[in-house]
């Protein structure tokens, strides 16, 4: 592009401006997923409180309400009040590395680990027996009720876990957080070496 002076002048890499977007996409998916968690949660309280599971899909899915003190897998039981803090600090750094954002994959990732974290925090800090105590509202059991197959978990469970296995790929796969990738790189490093 030409500008009055006669001088060539290349427009702004799409990156640069792409960091607010990734961060908002980030914010979005994180407030999707809490909020289906929060009513997800509350629709199970109303509804299944003192009920036995109900049994969906042929025995596939059964839904049930049970409160874990403990993480998943009912491990650490006993140890909210670290769980807590542990929640904490995972919301902190995806908030503190949401600056250097500008990967879409990464946005999403973070997004639903985000999301998940503090649809489980607010139990944490927010559901009986008290503040950092809080046991976690799980409603989802499958194959067989009371986790007998697997452990019962919850919509934040299971968008951390998918956000895991994302950012797993992600990093196996070279992508990076501002959008790089780290095959690129070494691509082009074995070039300039070899010339």
């Amino acid at each position: 592009m030409r500008d009055d002076g006669g001088v060539t002048t290349e427009p702004a890499p799409a990156t640069a401006t792409a960091g607010p977007t990734r961060v908002a996409l980030l914010s979005v998916i994180a407030a999707v997923v809490l909020a289906v968690d929060v009513v997800t949660k509350v629709l199970a309280v109303a509804q299944l409180e003192g009920r036995p599971p109900v049994e969906l899909l042929g025995g596939l899915v059964y839904l049930q309400l049970v409160r874990n003190p403990g993480a998943a897998f009912s491990l650490a039981t006993g140890y909210t009040w670290v769980l807590t803090i542990v929640a904490i600090a995972v919301v902190v750094v995806i908030v503190r590395v949401a600056r250097r954002l500008r990967s879409p994959g990464w946005a999403i990732a973070l997004g639903l680990v985000l999301g998940g974290a503090l649809g489980n925090l607010g139990d944490r800090l927010f559901r009986s027996p008290g503040p950092l105590q809080g046991h976690v509202v799980d409603v989802v059991s499958l194959l067989a009720p009371d986790g007998r197959v697997w452990p019962v978990f919850n919509a934040a469970d299971s968008s951390i876990v998918c956000g895991g296995i994302l950012l797993v790929l992600l990093a196996l796969t070279g992508r990076e957080l501002d959008g790089s990738s780290t095959r690129s790189r070494k691509d082009g490093a074995a070039e300039e070496n070899g010339a």
